[in-house]
């Protein structure tokens, strides 16, 4: 009787566990932003060791570039506890299903294989080639975590409420194999769209160094590369818009909304973008283009899981009937 009381103290409800997935969403975004002011106030080397900020001490000194950069090291402590929530919550959960566990675990290897990638990145003494993976490594990190969040929403005998639903016919089939493949091209070209930022950023003036003989620069002119990413962007933003037109067409709203706040986030985006080129791309411009690419990307990816919905919501987090009546932990 007592251990069945301590057990049920111990299990996680689906709606506490979907906020720890909301908590290790924002959690992995927040450390793209920092890592981004890592490199943007040149303090890639801040610390020249790693795991220890110096080869004698842990603790940075009281000197700019060395307290940014391990400002960031430590918040990749707050990083680590929001996945392992993720982990425990999905183990611990009042039913526990397969595809939290499975999602929550992917969190646990890209963060791994972050730190091991920043050490990297240290040693090699910024080599943009490592900083790239970095980041397009984050950017798989935060597709997880919203497919992580989204799942965590979806109640435990997978019913789905919402009014957008197509109704079953063989045009209503049609209309989701056109969205459907619209948006498959929207996320393959934004990831490229991702790829093609990391190279203009390697090919760029901010190296994660005010050190001229470290951190060597891609090989590439930055007008060149930045022409490539802006035709990439452009054809994202045209895939979306064909996206929210259908939806609109056929009155599934939660389509059309989704796709608008794509719509805005890449314009917003690629404006900020030739702004920051023509005026010389200055540090707080680019460290607001990071922010807003992290944004995009997680907003895309959540238009791809409301498509493959067919433009139905999940109704939420559902309580475990065995625990009705009795007090959620």
């Amino acid at each position: 009787m007592i251990s069945q009381r301590l057990s049920a103290r111990a299990a996680v409800s689906p709606d506490r566990y979907h906020r720890w997935t909301t908590f290790a969403l924002w959690s992995l975004t927040i450390i793209v932003v920092s890592g981004g002011a890592v490199r943007l106030t040149a303090s890639g080397l801040g610390c020249s060791d790693w795991p220890n900020c110096e080869q004698d001490q842990l603790v940075a000194d009281l000197e700019y570039h060395s307290l940014i950069e391990f400002v960031n090291r430590m918040f990749t402590g707050v990083v680590t506890i929001a996945v392992v929530l993720a982990v425990l919550g999905s183990l611990r959960r009042t039913i526990r299903r397969g595809d939290l566990v499975w999602l929550s675990w992917g969190l646990v290897a890209g963060v791994a294989a972050q730190i091991v990638l920043g050490g990297l990145l240290v040693k090699t003494e910024l080599d943009p080639r490592f900083a790239m993976g970095h980041f397009l490594l984050s950017m798989v990190l935060l597709w997880n975590a919203v497919v992580l969040q989204d799942r965590a929403a979806i109640p435990d005998d997978n019913t789905r409420s919402g009014r957008d639903s197509l109704p079953s016919s063989s045009e209503s089939g049609l209309i989701r194999w056109r969205l459907r493949a619209l948006m498959s091209g929207v996320s393959v070209v934004g990831a490229t769209l991702l790829v093609t930022g990391t190279i203009v950023t390697g090919s760029g003036p901010h190296s994660g160094s005010d050190d001229p003989d470290v951190a060597a620069r891609l090989p590439f002119l930055v007008r060149s590369v930045t022409r490539i990413h802006s035709a990439t962007a452009m054809a994202v933003l045209l895939l979306v818009f064909a996206v929210g037109w259908i939806a609109r067409r056929h009155h599934l709203s939660l389509i059309q909304r989704q796709a608008e706040t794509v719509g805005v986030l890449m314009v917003v985006q690629g404006s900020l973008g030739y702004l920051q080129y023509f005026m010389g791309v200055p540090a707080l411009l680019v460290g607001i283009h990071i922010a807003l690419a992290s944004l995009t990307w997680i907003s895309i990816v959540r238009l791809h899981l409301i498509v493959l919905r067919n433009g139905l919501e999940p109704s939420g987090p559902t309580r475990n009937p065995s625990l009705a009546g009795s007090r959620q932990p």
